[in-house]
């Protein structure tokens, strides 16, 4: 079996006075869960959503230690309860009206991935060399390029790049995508939120993977190059890689996995 080591951050950005992104990550010997949320709706308010978000699909997954059964269910209805709680107290606290977030939550067990998302942050994957994102955005232009009126590119730098048109909380139900598939050893996973993949582009962000790094000098060069950039937004990034049992650790001399601590 695989051992994952990962590392996490999240970043103010070079703009904004706070951060509304939160993220979760955690692994043991058995699995590991990888969540980013991009909360929305004014300082506070956002921030909240995204933390609940975080908070409330931790304990519902905090048992699941497989991909099959109804682990696909689950993940579907631990986002769906996120939703519900937020939008609740969207209902019950004025100052919290408009709140709601994105989620991107990835389960890794054994030689199985399994992803729930909703939003724009994404999951991606590098494979001998090759990156590949598995999620889809739900967002504005991502639906003009499936109509075929834009192209990935024109989409880029289009002036409403940032509206989604799936969110947690904003409305008494969502329904999130989810994904599963293989997980190999080798692979390097990346959970972020659109605050580096709206200022990194995927080539970019394959250069900066394929380093032989640590997982924490690789989390610290994807926000270096998304601050770079402008830091338009809160940056949240978590690369974890899975690598034989028998490697020696590489970021932490003890085994461990590691974090680097959100800064606020």
């Amino acid at each position: 079996m695989p051992r994952l080591v990962w590392a996490a951050r999240t970043d103010v950005g070079m703009i904004r006075s706070g951060n509304e992104d939160s993220f979760a990550a955690e692994a043991d010997a058995a699995r590991g869960l990888f969540i980013v949320a991009d909360g929305m709706g004014g300082h506070a308010a956002g921030e909240v959503a995204s933390e609940m978000a975080v908070r409330i699909v931790q304990r519902e997954l905090g048992d699941l230690r497989t991909t099959d059964g109804d682990a696909e269910q689950r993940m579907g209805e631990s986002l769906r309860r996120a939703n519900r709680a937020i939008h609740d107290r969207t209902i019950a606290e004025t100052d919290k009206q408009g709140m709601g977030t994105t989620a991107s939550v990835l389960l890794l067990v054994g030689s199985r991935y399994l992803i729930g998302q909703v939003g724009d942050s994404r999951v991606y994957l590098l494979r001998d060399g090759a990156l590949r994102q598995l999620t889809k955005d739900h967002s504005y232009v991502q639906e003009q390029v499936d109509a075929g009126f834009l192209t990935p590119e024109q989409a880029r730098y289009h002036p409403y790049s940032n509206v989604i048109t799936r969110c947690v909380g904003a409305s008494p139900s969502v329904e999130p995508d989810v994904y599963s598939g293989e997980a190999r050893t080798g692979d390097l996973f990346l959970v972020a939120s659109d605050g580096l993949t709206g200022m990194v582009d995927d080539r970019r962000l394959q250069q900066l993977l394929l380093a032989r790094v640590t997982p924490e000098r690789m989390v610290h060069s994807l926000i270096s190059e998304a601050n770079g950039r402008g830091g338009l937004d809160n940056i949240t990034a978590i690369v974890v890689v899975l690598t034989p049992a028998a490697d020696p650790p590489l970021a932490d001399p003890a085994g461990r996995t590691q974090e680097i601590p959100a800064q606020r």
